[in-house]
């Protein structure tokens, strides 16, 4: 069981924690780690879809790794993602994110404070890529209505 999830799931964990940590020996470490964590976790998964479960320890690894190193990650450069720089109030991002319905409040977690790929969120919800891509431009446009509402007043 574990051997097939590893086959399966060891190249998205993998490519998640190198995103994240920028450094390839570091993250197939902790992608390591995630695997000997679900092994020992296996009696207790419900059967739940398998890629959101490692990403979720997977996750959870990296948090305990910066932890015990007290590292920081250095965030992109806004440049180099291509979006300008944004100064808002994060109060209001955060009233106009609890205004949005549930789903589209999760997608937008998922993807831009929880920093998950369009890819990733795919194979957590089971969902094809290309729906996702969909519904996180709905929940943008949603939330950007939202927002601007709050700032025409």
């Amino acid at each position: 069981m574990i051997e097939e999830l590893y086959r399966e799931h060891w190249p998205l964990v993998c490519g998640f924690l190198l995103r994240r940590t920028r450094d390839p020996h570091l993250a197939e470490d902790l992608a390591q780690e995630t695997f000997v964590k679900a092994t020992r976790a296996l009696l207790g998964w419900r059967g739940e879809n398998p890629a959101a479960w490692l990403l979720t320890i997977a996750r959870n690894v990296l948090i305990d790794h910066v932890r015990r190193r007290r590292a920081e990650f250095a965030l992109p450069d806004p440049d180099e993602l291509g979006v300008p720089p944004l100064h808002v109030d994060s109060l209001d991002v955060r009233d106009a994110l609890d205004r949005l319905p549930e789903r589209h409040r999760r997608l937008l977690t998922l993807v831009y404070l929880e920093g998950f790929s369009l890819v990733e969120v795919a194979a957590m919800t089971g969902a094809k890529p290309s729906t996702i891509k969909t519904a996180v431009w709905r929940a943008r446009n949603a939330f950007a209505d939202l927002y601007g509402a709050q700032h025409d007043r």
